[in-house]
């Protein structure tokens, strides 16, 4: 049997009980967006910025509210407020500042989730998310995905691997909770590629990571490619099988937040086996216990 750390897990163990994601939507762009590095964006993000399930307004206290409502059957004993789309430091400190703090406030919210990108953690935000750590928990989310040159390239990530390397450095310096994104599966990536990439991840000092199968999605640039056969996306069986070469690697103290992910039903082009987040969890755990 493989066995590994959840999250649920994690929260257990840290908080004592188990934590609900209200997801929200900062309003924030991407550098990868407006021209700092690039204009269209990575080569797999949808329109909405990789914020599908992610409420949204102006108004972070009631996009809180209303994504409590949405899961207030199932009892929650607390809350993490994370802040899905597009790059969620990418802003002026006081802005961050203030939608940060509504967050933190809201009735319920025991830790701060932040996903984003390496090289938007300017000094300024490092000193900002020192000072709300002090508070309550700031957990931080960083989009690595690959760290194989050629697949940074294709993918149009726009920074290079050291720059990860430095921000976790200076995350894990300030005592900030530090969470990779991990993409299985892309064009050309080999079984060798993608352990390669969570090794790097591991030795780079992460304390959790986020295991994404890839998804193709609608309007993507990813989607051209996909549609033109230049790639094949990974069938259920395959994925297992990759997940039980990758979790024995993984250190009982890195906790894992995903196993799979789910893109929306409606924008998902492949692979669609994936859309049934149930069955493919199931076939998971199965295929862990029978190790």
């Amino acid at each position: 049997m493989i066995t590994y750390t959840s999250l649920h897990d994690y929260c257990l163990s840290v908080y004592g009980k188990k934590l609900y994601k209200l997801t929200v939507d900062g309003g924030f762009s991407c550098p990868n967006r407006d021209g700092t590095c690039g204009d269209s964006g990575c080569i797999f993000c949808g329109a909405d910025g990789s914020g599908t399930f992610a409420a949204h307004g102006n108004d972070i206290t009631a996009q809180l509210q209303a994504a409590k409502d949405r899961v207030i059957q199932k009892k929650p004993q607390g809350y993490i407020a994370y802040f899905q789309a597009f790059t969620n430091t990418y802003a002026p400190v006081n802005i961050l500042r203030e939608r940060f703090l509504q967050a933190m406030e809201f009735p319920g919210v025991e830790v701060l989730d932040i996903a984003t990108r390496p090289d938007c953690l300017g000094d300024d935000v490092l000193s900002l998310l020192d000072e709300l750590n002090r508070s309550k928990p700031v957990w931080v989310e960083l989009g690595l995905q690959t760290s194989k040159p050629e697949s940074v390239h294709y993918i149009r990530r726009g920074y290079e691997n050291e720059v990860y390397l430095q921000a976790v450095k200076n995350l894990k310096e300030r005592g900030i909770y530090c969470v990779t994104h991990l993409i299985l599966g892309l064009p050309g990536e080999t079984q060798e590629d993608m352990k390669n990439s969570l090794q790097f991840a591991l030795n780079a000092g992460t304390d959790a990571v986020k295991l994404q199968l890839l998804h193709v999605l609608k309007n993507t640039d990813l989607e051209k490619d996909y549609l033109a056969g230049r790639f094949e996306t990974l069938t259920m069986e395959e994925y297992i099988r990759l997940l039980t070469v990758l979790l024995p690697l993984i250190p009982k103290n890195v906790s894992i937040h995903r196993l799979t992910g789910d893109g929306d039903k409606k924008q998902l082009v492949a692979p669609l086996w994936s859309a049934d987040k149930k069955r493919v969890l199931n076939q998971i755990r199965k295929a862990l216990d029978a190790i």
